[in-house]
């Protein structure tokens, strides 16, 4: 008697199963309309197409990487201006409800005036604009050759003025980032001078109820940065960070904050708090401000010509070369395709 009991209850509970199975099926698909944000994905290097399309609404993308330091990258070569707002690119890099990155890129046509081969405009995730993004440029250069413009290198319009890209046989990308910016007032910055070039080198500041000491130093963009002996131990990053990016009382158009180990003369290991984007796994332009920083501040000596500085991020490693004859400082890193589709703009 018990068996047959035993054999009721099993066939019995067989269809409650799959209900709660098809459940789940519907469940899963009612969640398809968002997905449409990541459609049409590929990893494909080629054909790639990145613009306004698809009605009114939507928008193609593709997505790179330089280092973790995500980027949604828009197709807007026949556009003077970005096809997006600043809002709209916001949503864009939500993480949930977007596509998701650190920022949206857009490549422009280049202005009448001027030598240029095209014009670079980012909005960061919070939907302000930064002057220029170090591991943007090379998404951006790595893009421009995925759509088809097969050049050696690029001279590219930004607000921080031309930057040039060079494509490299092994794959990555090198960038002529241009001379730092010193002057403590055009940074900018209204900590006291206390170096030559009336630069700001390893100023005390309290901010956070903690003793800094800051060096400043602009690559178009202001980045504070900051020496410690240990980053895990000497800082509280997730406080520190955006109390020094927000303190306007010394920076008035806020900055980028880099916590910087020097791990050996020709090694160094950092940790970022990008203005406008928080915490991130690399910034190109913060590591070529902290290898001025700490050759400036005898951290480390300035390498013999031809050689670089290896700059460990969470997201990997960048090689900076400031060179003495041109007073210009180099960057070279991978930057990577990851997918392309087609988005919702909500």
């Amino acid at each position: 008697l018990s068996s047959p009991h035993r054999t009721t209850t099993t066939n019995s509970s067989l269809p409650a199963t799959l209900s709660n199975l098809i459940m789940k099926v519907f469940q899963f698909l009612s969640f398809l309309p968002l997905a449409d944000a990541f459609s049409t994905l590929s990893s494909k290097s080629t054909g790639l197409s990145a613009k306004v399309g698809g009605g009114a609404n939507m928008i193609e993308f593709a997505k790179y990487e330089g280092l973790g330091n995500d980027f949604v990258l828009i197709d807007d070569r026949d556009k003077v201006s970005p096809s997006l707002t600043p809002e709209q690119s916001q949503r864009l890099c939500n993480r949930n409800f977007g596509v998701g990155g650190d920022g949206v890129i857009f490549a422009l046509k280049a202005p009448e005036e001027g030598d240029f081969d095209f014009t670079m405009r980012i909005y960061n995730s919070d939907g302000s604009e930064p002057e220029m993004c170090g591991n943007g440029i090379r998404c951006f250069a790595q893009f421009l050759k995925d759509l088809g413009e097969d050049a050696q290198s690029y001279r590219v319009n930004t607000l921080a003025g031309p930057i040039v890209p060079v494509m490299n046989a092994d794959g990555t990308i090198t960038v002529d980032m241009g001379e730092p910016i010193l002057d403590g007032p055009t940074v900018p910055t209204t900590l006291s001078p206390n170096s030559e070039h009336n630069s700001v080198l390893e100023q005390t500041h309290i901010c956070n109820g903690k003793e800094w000491k800051i060096s400043m130093v602009s690559m178009g963009n202001p980045h504070a940065v900051i020496f410690v002996n240990d980053l895990e131990k000497d800082i509280d990053f997730e406080s520190d960070g955006p109390a020094l990016e927000g303190d306007r009382s010394v920076f008035p158009a806020k900055t980028n904050v880099e916590f910087v180990q020097v791990m050996s003369p020709t090694h160094l290991k950092m940790k970022v708090w990008e203005r406008g984007a928080g915490p991130t796994l690399a910034c190109g332009t913060g590591t070529c401000a902290l290898v001025v920083a700490a050759i400036r501040a005898g951290k480390i000596p300035r390498p013999p010509v031809g050689e670089s500085v290896r700059v460990t991020l969470p997201g990997g490693d960048l090689f900076i070369e400031w060179r003495e004859d041109n007073n210009k400082v180099y960057m070279t890193g991978p930057a990577t395709l990851s997918f392309q589709g087609t988005a919702s703009l909500k």
